[in-house]
């Protein structure tokens, strides 16, 4: 069996900074119809194309209503804080600077036909997911299920829309969960909301042009924090040979974790002087005798799971040095307790990069990205047409002006 426990790279800046270019605008493709026919009715194209809109914009209306309610209820939680006021008012000035980059992506989350959104997994309130497809599905496409962050609070199936399109512009189908978030659930609702999509998407892809086969995970953050429970949770649920469960964790063939904290213990308090206070993070952890049960690095050396580490995905595991949100040496210690575990892992430290500058600068700088490239060339590992196509790719469309990047890494609250 082949092993990544003894593969440890750390990037410096210059292999990880894309190169600052203009590719020609996303294409979209529209199906024309002369006539809709009914039985009772003929729908002229201008009306259909009217009625589309009507439902875009009544979608973007409900969106933004559920944000801004759990904004307020979130304000209500953390009530009147220094430091959390400072972190608000960065995170405006860093949303503003990289705002000609959000807009575009909202108009292709909202308008393109590309993109189905808010599709339903499960019955509690978020169980919903966002699924980005390629231009080209006349063939099973491999899938990745994305897990966002957002600190547990303000995690967003839509904040994956720039991974979803760039993905999609390379062949991958994107599925983007969002699940309940704190105060509407706490971190045991997020892992089985997060379990149950993955369920889902696995036993229901193959409808949407997706493979059953090559399914891949990612979580970003808190994403990575819950992804990884969800992963540690159904391993021990195939431990349990009665307990009777809907996916296994061999159908996923390989994970990613970028920037994400596998050990509460050692967070708390850095959380609590980062404004992420320590009554409310013990809160959406369910209590401090919760912390050693959701963190991944201390299960993973569980003497029960053994039997299910051989069936355990590859990890990959991603983090910048210059992260202050969850300082790197989190993914440094899951990566040696993976291995000791012995499963396959690998770490990947990027020199200078911040909490976002993975996720969002990044890839909105456009141009070469090594972690992109590294992402798509593990899920097409095994197809050799492709690869083929990956080498001959456009480099990715710039977003937002090199300058506007730089002011935003500088101010970032991440």
């Amino acid at each position: 069996m082949a092993t990544l426990s003894n593969r440890r790279h750390t990037l410096p800046q210059d292999d990880i900074d894309g190169r600052a270019i203009t590719t020609d605008s996303i294409s979209t493709n529209y199906r024309t119809m002369p006539y809709l026919v009914t039985e009772k009715t003929v729908l002229q194209p201008h009306l259909g194309r009217q009625e589309s809109f009507r439902r875009n914009i009544g979608h973007v209306a409900a969106e933004t209503y559920l944000i801004t309610r759990l904004a307020i209820t979130l304000l209500r939680y953390l009530g009147i804080g220094y430091r959390w006021i400072t972190q608000l008012l960065a995170l405006g000035c860093y949303a503003m600077l990289l705002m000609p980059g959000f807009l575009q992506v909202a108009y292709y989350y909202f308008f393109s036909p590309k993109v189905q959104r808010s599709l339903v997994y499960g019955d509690q309130p978020r169980n919903r997911f966002d699924l980005y497809l390629p231009a080209d599905i006349g063939e099973p496409k491999p899938v990745l299920i994305f897990v966002t962050g957002g600190a547990w609070i303000i995690g967003y199936k839509a904040w994956g829309s720039l991974l979803g399109l760039q993905l999609a512009e390379r062949g991958i189908i994107v599925a983007c969960l969002d699940y309940r978030n704190f105060p509407q659930g706490t971190i045991s609702d997020m892992v089985n909301d997060t379990s149950q999509g993955i369920s889902f998407i696995i036993n229901n892809i193959a409808n949407y042009g997706g493979d059953p086969n090559r399914v891949y995970l990612m979580g970003q953050s808190a994403g990575a924090h819950i992804s990884s429970c969800a992963l540690l949770e159904q391993a021990a649920r195939e431990t349990n040979k009665g307990e009777n469960v809907s996916w296994s964790i061999s159908q996923i063939k390989a994970y990613f974790g970028l920037s994400g904290g596998y050990n509460l213990l050692d967070l708390v308090d850095h959380f609590d002087n980062r404004g992420l206070y320590r009554r409310i993070f013990l809160s959406i952890m369910e209590g401090e005798e919760s912390l050693k049960v959701y963190s991944p690095e201390i299960k993973i050396q569980d003497p029960c799971l053994k039997s299910a580490i051989p069936h355990f995905p590859s990890v990959y595991l991603v983090h910048g040095t210059a992260d202050y949100s969850i300082p790197s040496v989190a993914s440094e210690r899951f990566a040696d307790a993976l291995k000791k575990a012995g499963a396959r892992a690998e770490l990947i430290l990027c020199e200078g990069k911040s909490h976002t500058d993975l996720f969002l600068q990044d890839p909105l700088r456009g141009g070469i990205d090594y972690l992109f490239e590294h992402a798509v060339a593990v899920i097409h590992s095994n197809d050799s047409d492709a690869l083929t196509k990956d080498a001959f790719a456009p480099r990715r469309k710039q977003f937002v002006p090199e300058i506007l990047l730089k002011l935003a890494t500088k101010i970032s609250p991440f």
